[in-house]
């Protein structure tokens, strides 16, 4: 599985980092988010989707490649 943020969606709402911290980060100066990593561990997959579906801004793509 792979993810990315849209840099252009996200408003900083942080739901991604409290659901999946380990695979997402918080930029220090607005709060915006990125993927730690384009790829996602196996054990991350089913948090990354959690986090995909609770972004009120649908911020987070994801795709079942790897």
């Amino acid at each position: 599985m792979k993810v990315r943020v849209d840099p252009e969606r996200c408003q900083g709402h942080t739901l991604c980092a409290m659901i999946a911290p380990d695979s997402f980060e918080l930029s220090d100066i607005d709060g915006s988010s990125s993927a730690v990593s384009e790829v996602v561990p196996a054990d991350q997959e089913d948090r990354v989707r959690e986090a995909a579906h609770s972004c009120p801004e649908q911020a987070i793509l994801t795709t079942d490649e790897t």
